[in-house]
């Protein structure tokens, strides 16, 4: 894979963990759908401001195709915030990144091929992703349990909002691609809202630190649907997957979270995992 996809791909993961932990934080305070919903609505200006500086020209393919990522995306987004407001933050954003093994198999069964490295380095991704929830999954605290049942969920949704957005963009434009997976979430994520009959509140103080956290979830996701147009998608996604490195390391510094040997162990294996993905 070159080095703009590389690069591209590790950006995505930076700006995602930067704005995974700031959004998990917020959700601890907040009600995280308000947050998922503001940030997301946050993100679409932004984007709609861009579509309009560069002309206007909607690809109806891409976008219906980043529809179905952002149905994904906004379903993932959902689960994920409220899992990082139970669990720990540490355990929770690693178990969320295999989810790039959803695209990495879609990928391998459309006629993708890396080299046999890189299916090594799935299987080492997905032990990883076990070990590091050991401890979750010994805890009697029901939180926690349902911390895990909801970042399994978020894994699956974020797999597809992987796929479909590398998709649309290699097929068509990123820029429509990414208005889809936009108009997607925002939907799902209303219509969620709509369902539960609870209203979208955000203190006016918080509204300036949820809008930043979309703004840079729509940074990641163009810097994302970019880094599929440089290299195969399946290790893209997986790259694209290791913004755990920059939640753990927020959550280490910012909340002094500590880890057991074992869970150390497992982030270790999971996050190795991935860059033998990515180097095959």
């Amino acid at each position: 894979m070159n080095g703009a996809a590389v690069l591209l791909a590790l950006a995505s993961a930076a700006t995602w963990g930067i704005a995974d932990f700031s959004g998990g934080l917020l959700s601890r305070k907040l009600p995280a759908v308000s947050v998922a919903v503001v940030s997301q609505a946050a993100g679409s200006v932004a984007l709609l401001m861009a579509f309009a500086a560069h002309g206007g020209d909607l690809n109806s393919r891409s976008f219906w195709i980043g529809t179905l990522a952002g149905i994904g995306g906004g379903s993932g987004l959902a689960a994920f915030y409220k899992a990082l407001s139970l669990g720990t933050m540490s355990i929770v954003s690693p178990l969320a990144a295999c989810g790039a093994l959803v695209p990495f198999g879609i990928s391998l069964a459309s006629g993708e091929r890396p080299s046999g490295i890189a299916l090594v380095g799935a299987g080492l991704a997905l032990a990883g992703a076990v070990l590091a929830s050991v401890d979750e999954h010994r805890s009697e605290v029901p939180d926690r349990v349902r911390a895990i049942a909801l970042t399994l969920v978020a894994a699956v949704a974020f797999g597809l909002f992987y796929y479909f957005l590398g998709l649309g963009s290699r097929e068509g434009s990123p820029l429509s691609t990414l208005l889809g997976a936009r108009a997607g979430s925002l939907l799902f994520l209303v219509a969620l809202v709509v369902a539960r009959r609870r209203p979208v509140r955000i203190p006016r103080r918080s509204l300036v630190p949820v809008a930043a956290v979309g703004l840079c979830d729509v940074s990641a996701n163009a810097l994302f649907a970019l880094a599929s147009g440089h290299g195969l998608l399946s290790l893209v996604s997986v790259l694209g997957s290791l913004y755990p490195v920059a939640t753990v390391l927020l959550a280490y510094v910012v909340l002094k979270e500590r880890l057991t040997p074992l869970q150390i162990g497992g982030i270790g294996v999971a996050l190795a995992g991935v860059a033998a993905l990515s180097s095959g």
